[in-house]
């Protein structure tokens, strides 16, 4: 089978695409043949070794996938092969198979192609573990989407909406924010200007809001810290710009507001029966036409430095997916 390979720490262009024997299941795993794997800023950070898990070399990145099941290691109870499923693979999914723990695996209901199911893991799990369960975001409040043009920043807008929030998205040009309005926020402010926290108090009303969404860090952390109102909650999803922002605790005394982290990957490890709940959601929302992922480029297998690239130069916006034997571009 054909496989991205990881040989040593690097940026994307250094990984290569060869052929390598398929993975057999072993006790408690599942075997998938990858129809579709999610790209995601995550991916970027294992392939340079600046991401927590360090896999043995060598390795191929993907740490989500969409495909069929095609074997099951010895003791796993299903579900059977020639089943479509999605699962967090950790890494591994940017080949033409993967194993994936069986605890991970998800069903996909008819009518949900690949490359949706492929996008839903990273961006839309994090964003409904953020919101539901971190963030107890209540309908009628209002949420600031920060990096609301990417994959999980579009995912905030959407989810968000769908539980009868208010939401804000910034940006940091017109063309992005456009994307957010489509999605359906309902006020757009672009960071890139440097009046962007007085646009916000003017947009709440002075008020300020109920919830930050934040997978950028970097130097927006603080001014969306400042902009929550009285009992706010502040999550912390990632830092998309590189710079892990130091806090001054005295906010957190002075509006009696939360800073919640958000580990997405570790939940889904530590409550499986949590996120299969959890998944199943998103999927019925999907099925039911609810939640339409904005699936914007699909690559193939060969282009997966390109679509890493896309990322890491801030190029792409909404999700990023590899399809095997599916044309590049958008």
């Amino acid at each position: 089978m054909r496989a991205v390979l990881c040989r040593a720490f690097g940026p994307p262009s250094s990984l290569t695409v060869e052929e390598v024997p398929e993975p057999a299941p072993g006790p408690g795993q599942v075997l998938i043949r990858v129809e579709a794997a999610g790209v995601n800023f995550a991916d970027t950070l294992v392939i340079e070794g600046k991401y927590q898990a360090r896999p043995p070399f060598p390795f191929a990145p993907g740490g989500e996938v969409a495909g069929v099941v095609a074997g099951l290691g010895p003791e796993v109870d299903g579900p059977p092969p020639g089943t479509r499923v999605l699962a967090m693979t950790g890494h591994g999914g940017f080949a033409e198979a993967a194993l994936a723990p069986a605890t991970a695996v998800v069903p996909v209901p008819e009518g949900v192609a690949p490359e949706v199911a492929a996008a839903l893991s990273y961006a839309y799990g994090t964003t409904l573990h953020a919101l539901r369960d971190r963030g107890r975001l209540r309908a009628g409040e209002t949420v600031l989407v920060l990096g609301a043009a990417g994959g999980v920043g579009l995912a905030a807008v959407q989810v968000a909406k769908l539980m009868g929030a208010r939401v804000i998205a910034a940006a940091s040009s017109a063309k992005k924010l456009e994307l957010c309005r489509h999605a359906g926020a309902d006020s757009l402010l672009d960071y890139g200007d440097e009046g962007w926290r007085e646009r916000l108090r003017a947009i709440t009303g002075k008020e300020g809001v109920d919830v930050v969404y934040d997978p950028v860090g970097g130097p927006y952390a603080e001014p969306a810290l400042r902009s929550l109102a009285w009992g706010g909650r502040y999550l912390v999803i990632g830092f998309a710009a590189g710079e892990i922002p130091r806090i001054p605790l005295n906010l957190t005394l002075l509006k009696s507001c939360d800073v919640v982290g958000v580990f997405y990957g570790n939940f889904a490890q530590r409550d499986p029966a949590g996120n299969r709940a959890l998944m199943a959601q998103l999927l019925d929302w999907v099925r039911e036409g609810r939640l339409r992922p904005e699936v914007s480029a699909r690559y193939k297998l060969e282009d997966a430095a390109k679509a890493m690239e896309a990322l890491t130069s801030r190029a792409a916006t909404g999700k990023v997916v590899l399809t095997m034997g599916a044309p590049a571009g958008r």
